[in-house]
């Protein structure tokens, strides 16, 4: 494989449009040879607009003409397994759009495959590129904040009642409503924050009025050495903007997100040791951005091929929040 990485596209849908393919096509090292949707239209008008040559209607036709060096799977919910698993079969690397599969049973699948080749698959967890949230964690590995105890994140956006959100919204498609979309990515990116401590405990609850689906939801993670980790998300928020948040709490300090902010005790007062480099940039944009060079650095060898093994995990906190929701009880893990 040459240093410039053949891309095949697969989903023309939102997140195609406004994070993967506009941070893809800014690297040099990286082309786009092919597109596909079952919405071909919308396909050629992506393909026009970023200079794809080819455009499908299947991804098999995707994969056996174009042979691409690796695919990012921006299809609905549902979709990612089996995608991920035929461009696998296709020898193709893999960045997969978050979820990568609709519960841990579906995970399952996706990591035998995955062990069977020597492809890297990268699910797209862009929160944990964000510069805020890796300047975070250069202060916890450096053990600047002291041992954390608490980590506190949430997620509201604006969807107006009565307008309909699609596949997002049947639950076979989607694998669940707020919590599910907003909430995933939040438990992976607090997760990975913490080195992946032991959850013992699982409590959540869900609001979902007359939507099949929740559309607010919060759940709380009791964790071992007393670390407890809070998630809150809506679609139903009610405000000027869109509202994500994080703060970790340390015995010796605490940082978060949004305007990065991090304070540590000295001589008995909180004082801001905040990077001024950090601030201020386009969170959003970037993290895509650095998704994509750590996918490739991957793809070259110049990093390990990533497992799936935390995914399993995160998939079985997210099936054991939905019982613990639907239930109304705490789980033991």
């Amino acid at each position: 494989m040459s240093d410039v990485l053949r891309v095949g596209v697969v989903g023309a849908g939102a997140v195609a449009q406004v994070a993967h393919l506009a941070a893809a096509s800014k690297l040099d090292d990286a082309e786009l040879v092919g597109i596909c949707d079952i919405d071909v239209p919308k396909a050629q008008a992506l393909a026009r607009r970023f200079e794809i040559p080819n455009v499908f209607d299947d991804i098999e036709d995707l994969l056996s003409v174009c042979k691409p060096d690796a695919v990012v799977i921006c299809t609905p919910n549902h979709l990612h397994e089996v995608h991920t698993i035929t461009a696998l079969a296709a020898n193709a690397h893999v960045l997969c759009e978050r979820p990568l599969a609709l519960d841990a049973t579906g995970v399952e699948r996706v990591k035998a495959a995955y062990e069977q080749s020597d492809r890297v698959v990268l699910v797209g967890m862009n929160h944990r590129y964000r510069r805020d949230v890796r300047t975070i964690r250069a202060f916890l590995k450096g053990g600047e904040l002291g041992p954390i105890h608490g980590i506190r994140t949430g997620w509201y956006i604006h969807r107006p009642i009565g307008v309909k959100a699609g596949w997002r919204e049947r639950p076979a498609e989607s694998g669940g409503g707020a919590m599910f979309d907003l909430g995933l990515p939040l438990v992976d990116v607090s997760l990975w924050l913490a080195e992946f401590p032991r959850v013992e405990r699982v409590s959540a609850s869900y609001a979902d009025g007359e939507s099949p689906v929740e559309h607010s939801a919060c759940a709380l993670l009791y964790c071992e050495d007393e670390l407890s980790i809070f998630i809150d998300v809506s679609w139903r928020h009610i405000g000027p903007k869109e509202k994500v948040w994080l703060e970790v709490m340390g015995q010796q300090g605490s940082a978060r997100i949004g305007r990065l902010g991090v304070f540590k005790e000295m001589h008995g007062q909180p004082v801001d040791v905040t990077p001024a480099a950090v601030n201020p940039f386009d969170a959003f944009t970037e993290s895509y951005r650095d998704e994509w060079r750590g996918f490739h650095r991957r793809v070259r060898g110049e990093a390990n091929r990533p497992m799936l093994d935390n995914q399993l995990h995160l998939h079985q906190l997210m099936d054991a929040i939905a019982v613990s929701a639907n239930e109304g009880r705490e789980i033991t893990l």
